[in-house]
């Protein structure tokens, strides 16, 4: 057996992959090292009851996940895995290297990941290659959910929002500057915070304030990650993740206007990567 996850900040994908076939599938919450201590990252993963109740038949565990951007990271969750799971083999990389292995196709192609946070890579089928690696919510995470978050909850605390959508705002959250303040920069977990006001934005993306506000941020993203690579154009670009989902529209239309060739549009990695593993680690067609 072996076991896959993919994890956000806000939600992991897992499937137990038992006789070369997907077996048992679950979800628990993000586990990012940014956020989390080991000893949490096996309390979360202990819960995972259907999938546990084989951890010791499991040869290896495959975790691709934010925040798994260093040595450092990547052993804080190398050590909370191992209490649960260990008899296993741990690989653990970022979870930007999944999204690359779910989109592979044979050939070299970019991967755009635009979720709670955004980063990209090139690949080959051998090595995972980023020009600009991403540097999270505070300083970048442009294109993202939490990113969309942020700009939006900015122009309100400065008073750029149109006064109906800046009141639409306060009656469907409890929107104050101490408020914003506080889970931005006291509580964990600001950027899955930031993240869920992307939905508002989604709700109400015909207005040309917040059509103009996510725009400007998928064009920011694009420049700075797609567009660093050599000869960006020349290969397909393919985009995972929440935002390419909900705000295809807008990211077909900018990616175009800037010369990408248009890859796969998925919104989770799991289930490719979980295809692209099996042949990967069985040596057979999945």
């Amino acid at each position: 057996m072996i076991l896959i996850g993919a994890s956000g900040s806000t939600k992991c994908d897992w499937q137990l992959v038992k006789d070369e076939k997907p077996f048992i599938r679950e979800i628990s919450k993000g586990l990012n090292p940014f956020f989390l201590d080991d000893e949490t990252i096996a309390s979360t993963v202990s819960s995972l009851d259907k999938i546990v109740a084989y951890k010791d038949e499991i040869e290896v565990v495959y975790f691709f996940g934010a925040g798994c951007s260093s040595k450092h990271f990547c052993t804080m969750v190398e050590r909370g895995l191992s209490r649960i799971f260990n008899k296993s083999h741990l690989y653990i990389k970022e979870d930007i290297v999944g999204a690359a292995f779910a989109t592979y196709d044979g050939e070299t192609s970019i991967t755009a990941l635009m979720g709670t946070g955004s980063n990209a890579c090139s690949f080959d089928g051998d090595i995972v290659r980023q020009e600009v690696s991403g540097i999270d919510f505070i300083l970048g995470d442009e294109g993202s959910r939490s990113n969309l978050g942020k700009q939006l909850l900015r122009a309100y605390l400065q008073r750029k929002l149109p006064d109906h959508i800046a009141k639409d705002l306060e009656d469907n959250f409890n929107v104050s500057k101490q408020e914003i303040l506080l889970n931005v920069y006291i509580k964990p977990y600001a950027n899955v915070y930031l993240s869920t006001f992307s939905k508002f934005i989604h709700e109400r993306i015909d207005e040309p304030f917040l059509t103009d506000l996510v725009n400007t941020s998928i064009a920011e993203f694009i420049d700075l990650y797609i567009c660093s690579f050599n000869h960006y154009d020349t290969y397909k670009t393919n985009f995972v993740g929440s935002i390419p989902h909900y705000f295809r529209k807008q990211v077909e239309s900018i990616a175009v206007e800037k010369g990408l060739q248009l890859g796969l549009f998925i919104e989770k990695p799991i289930d490719k990567l979980v295809n692209y593993l099996i042949k990967k680690h069985y040596g057979v067609k999945a």
